[in-house]
């Protein structure tokens, strides 16, 4: 991909006219390495939804006037300081930290979310568990590092002596919390809770990606998903010969997921894996197997948390998350 935006805004005015509710999505690489394109676009687009992707550490380079037109805003944060260090850099996490509280120091008031990455160094429960103690995010989300990486020592045995339990104390502290009236907002958990107790089924694929959202390339190139910017099956077409209408629901989730049982629940998870199979289908079936563990975990709170919300400790709204695609993919 070339490093500078090669469309113009004219052509991506015309390319989502047909969207009375335009949500546009800044994303990266680090969005804010380039403030004036983001500036340009929110003055070109003045009733859209914006949402950002960003690492954190250059906020300051955009001003609060445009921070605070922001309808979410997702950091990148993996737990507690030594693993956000570990994996991002010495004094990373400070950073971050430090820019979550100047954002609000500013008066952002939105949908703060903590974008977290989760693999072998991090544990689960104690990670997320530090970040609602921060009292800085209105919601967290993980996503597992499982779509293209090699780094992993033993998989299996990592779920099963670390995340599969700390899915299932989180669980257990999430419930507990809701029988004193707070609503966790542990993404995963809000998506799969609504979609248990109001008998629905979640998107599919769970993000959106090529159904109802699409990713712009930077030379003008549009793809189904934004991570899968050099695979032929997600190249839809070009913002300047193209509509946007035209191009959406052209790549679906196929087998084996949707002779699955649990489909109604992940949606599939992850698009650009589901496509690549990078771990090929043994590695495929582990990853839905961590997928079933959480999703069967809060299906034994379903019955205890209708009862919360019927005797109005907690109520519907907490649950009713995200009101429009703010880029969470929902399941990890």
């Amino acid at each position: 991909m070339p490093w500078k935006i090669e469309y113009s805004l004219t052509d991506l005015e015309t390319f989502i006219s047909d969207d009375p509710e335009p949500i546009i999505a800044f994303y990266g690489g680090e969005p804010l390495v380039n403030v004036e394109f983001i500036k340009e676009v929110m003055g070109r687009f003045p009733h859209a939804k914006f949402v950002i992707q960003s690492n954190g550490i250059l906020a300051r380079r955009l001003e609060p006037e445009y921070w605070l037109r922001f309808d979410a805003v997702l950091l990148s944060i993996d737990g507690r300081k030594t693993v956000t260090d570990h994996y991002r850099g010495s004094k990373v996490y400070d950073k971050v930290v430090g820019s979550a509280r100047w954002l609000r120091t500013i008066g952002f008031n939105n949908d703060l979310i903590a974008r977290m990455t989760i693999s072998e160094p991090s544990e689960v429960f104690l990670d997320v568990k530090h970040l609602l103690s921060l009292n800085l995010f209105d919601h967290i989300h993980w996503q597992l590092d499982v779509v293209w990486s090699s780094r992993w020592r033993n998989f299996c045995r990592w779920c099963e002596s670390s995340y599969v339990p700390g899915v299932s104390r989180l669980v257990q502290f999430w419930i507990e919390e809701a029988r004193k009236g707070r609503v966790l907002g542990l993404v995963p958990f809000l998506a799969l809770l609504r979609t248990m107790i109001e008998d629905e089924r979640i998107g599919c694929p769970p993000c959106g990606a090529g159904v109802s959202s699409l990713s712009i390339l930077p030379n003008g190139t549009v793809t189904a998903c934004p991570i899968a910017v050099d695979v032929k099956w997600a190249k839809l077409g070009s913002i300047s010969e193209d509509s946007r209408a035209q191009l959406i629901d052209k790549v679906w989730i196929s087998e084996p997921c949707i002779s699955c049982d649990y489909l109604r629940y992940c949606g599939g998870r992850c698009l650009y894996a589901h496509y690549e199979r990078l771990w090929a289908k043994d590695g495929f079936d582990k990853i839905c197997k961590v997928t079933i563990h959480t999703i069967d975990e809060l299906a034994k709170t379903r019955d205890e948390v209708s009862s919360l919300l019927n005797k109005n400790v907690i109520c519907m709204e907490k649950l009713e998350y995200p009101s429009f695609n703010n880029t969470t993919e929902l399941i990890p």
